[in-house]
């Protein structure tokens, strides 16, 4: 500031800096809002543990995490921390991160066409190291996306675009990605889960046939009778097709429960991880057991696989509700059209031609040309022309609104009848449509009360009816517990639950408080008491119940939103179980005003099919 003041003073004027006006009362000015798209989520618990770790981090003043998208909306001081900062906190958590977008607009995904070899990716990263204002660049020949932080002040990204264009003499063509685009696309994590699932399920099913049906089947069961080597066949069998499913398939629920506990947390992974692999080490014990003593114990090898095999079902249902959750931010972005046409104009602001550019390079202040049938291509004010424009897509309304010069305009809609010459005013999260798409967003990331409420209630409810396996009295115990318990301390108890179990059922056993009867052939009480231990284990899994309240809520959304009836959240959502009365303004909102052939009658000898002919001819 100093120096600009001694400047402007050395030219022989006068000049004083001045103070910076007080933000008391409103938004500070610095502080930016980040979209980042956060991996590894399986749960409420996980919600919980990010949005935990970005509260806490130094200049951030507010952090939503969406399971159902896997986005989290961070807002921050840029001053005090950075967005690497953010993704680098959520890596050292154990999930995975990476920034879809900013306010601060300095970041630009493009995609290239033309980049065959080594030395084009030398030209680009040239021309890119000669362009002033570009921070950082970064070229994925897999995708080929080229990803560019730049300084919005020295440089504009259609300046950006044109620069890389221009220095390759047009030899790379390049277009714009976008960002809500890009971060709804889940079709990959779900065919990987699909893959998951339909292995893990080829590989049980034998484990269950040679459990359940191969021993009536004289044949078959003579064959996994056989002795081979210290075990039968059968029980070969099993241990090799498990283990795949185990340790394969099932590695990425021991990869989780790591992430989760090298956090200090715990969630849905580390149950199953848990339960799966108590029961699968216990029949390898048994096995081994057996093998050295002579004394064999049932194994129960197809609990671990099955058991994989059902949450993968759940995990692969999971990735398709939130892939259908998406599709109505896809549809809002499809409304604006991908290009316009850029009206290019003389310093003496003479049209000199015309030219066709990205729609997302658009600025404020540029002229746009607008043909008949075309979408407008950003919000702004009629220079030229006059036309109707449908504006049902915000307004609801079917009747086209009449446009004359100096009347305002809305990106997205249609133009029907004359070409128009507009002023862009507003782009990017500025705009009508970024607005709409914003608000489904956020009603998408809001939380409704009966969520807040599932998410606590959900686990005290299974650990309630946990301890009631032990009789009323159990239920009361577990009643008068359960409800001091948090969500941060669920997993925890449920373990505890387990040995309790495990040492309950055993020592009643070995006490005589149940008949021999119920052990399984060849079983003992610690086996009979560990089944039970898994049990527990298993079913306080109450994941589906986290996921169903925001899940729905993004359906809803999600439809509303295509529909034209924007829901500001799942609080207004729920709410909306008590209307008893819809009062509508005007029937224009209700109709397509357009009229349209119902029935076709002929009153006189001509024949149908000629009297449809001469309709069509007229029409």
């Amino acid at each position: 500031d100093e120096d600009i003041k001694n400047a402007i003073e050395d030219a022989g004027f006068e000049a004083e800096i001045l103070p910076e006006p007080s933000n008391v009362g409103t938004k500070p000015r610095g502080v930016l809002v980040g979209q980042f798209t956060i991996g590894g989520m399986t749960c409420a618990a996980c919600v919980n543990s990010v949005e935990g770790i970005l509260r806490d981090l130094p200049g951030v003043s507010r952090a939503v995490v969406a399971l159902a998208t896997s986005l989290g909306e961070v807002e921050y001081d840029p001053t005090v921390i950075s967005k690497d900062d953010i993704v680098n906190a959520i890596e050292d958590a154990g999930f995975e991160a990476s920034l879809v977008q900013s306010s601060e607009q300095d970041k630009i995904i493009l995609g290239v066409a033309g980049v065959f070899n080594e030395l084009d990716v030398q030209l680009i990263e040239g021309i890119l190291s000669c362009l002033k204002g570009v921070r950082q660049f970064r070229f994925d020949r897999s995708s080929g996306e080229l990803e560019v932080l730049f300084d919005p002040e020295v440089v504009s990204s259609r300046s950006l675009v044109d620069g890389i264009e221009g220095g390759s003499k047009g030899k790379f063509k390049l277009h714009v990605m976008n960002p809500y685009a890009r971060m709804t696309t889940k079709d990959e994590e779900t065919s990987i889960m699909f893959q998951l699932f339909t292995s893990s399920l080829f590989l049980s099913i034998p484990v269950f046939l040679i459990r359940v049906v191969c021993p009536h089947i004289p044949l078959l069961d003579a064959f996994l009778l056989w002795r081979c080597g210290p075990f039968l066949m059968g029980d070969w069998l099993k241990w090799a097709l498990v283990s795949v499913v185990q340790f394969v398939i099932g590695k990425r629920f021991y990869v989780a429960a790591g992430r989760a506990l090298r956090n200090g947390s715990t969630n849905m992974d580390v149950l199953v991880a848990l339960g799966t692999s108590a029961s699968y080490f216990y029949s390898v014990g048994a096995l081994l057991y057996g093998a050295i003593t002579g004394f064999w114990s049932p194994t129960y090898f197809e609990t671990s696989s099955m058991l994989i095999t059902f949450v993968l079902l759940g995990k692969y249902l999971e990735c398709l509700a939130k892939g259908k959750t998406s599709d109505a931010i896809k549809k809002l972005v499809e409304l604006a059209p991908a290009t316009a046409l850029l009206v290019v104009k003389d310093n003496g602001g003479n049209i000199i031609g015309e030219r066709e550019v990205d729609a997302l390079l658009i600025q404020p202040g540029d002229i746009l040309k607008v043909l008949p049938g075309a979408k407008l291509p950003a919000d702004g004010v009629v220079v030229w022309g006059s036309s109707y424009v449908n504006e049902s897509m915000v307004t609801g309304e079917s009747v086209p609104v009449s446009k004359e010069v100096d009347s305002p305009v809305i990106g997205g809609t249609i133009n029907l009848h004359g070409a128009l010459h507009i002023k862009a005013t507003k782009i990017g999260s500025e705009a009508v449509l970024s607005q709409i798409i914003s608000l489904v967003e956020t009603a998408q990331m809001s939380k409704a009360p009966i969520q807040k409420f599932a998410d606590f209630n959900m686990k005290l409810k299974v650990g309630i009816n946990i301890l009631g396996a032990w009789g009323d009295s159990g239920r009361e115990v577990g009643e008068l517990l359960l409800e001091k318990l948090v969500a941060s301390i669920f997993v925890p108890t449920v373990v505890t639950l387990s040995l309790i179990t495990l040492l309950g059922w055993y020592a009643g056993g070995a006490a005589g408080a149940y008949p021999e009867q119920w052990l399984p052939e060849n079983g003992n009480y610690f086996v009979f008491a560990l089944m039970f231990s898994i049990s527990v284990v298993v079913i306080a899994c109450p994941c589906a119940l986290g996921l169903a309240t925001p899940t729905a809520v993004m359906v809803a959304t999600g439809v509303g939103a295509s529909n034209g009836v924007l829901i500001k959240g799942g609080d207004a959502l729920e709410r909306a179980q008590k209307v008893q009365y819809v009062i509508f303004d005007k029937t224009g909102t209700l109709t397509q005003g357009k009229a349209k052939v119902t029935t076709v009658k002929v009153f006189s000898e001509m024949d149908r099919g000629e009297f449809l002919t001469l309709v069509a001819s007229a029409e």
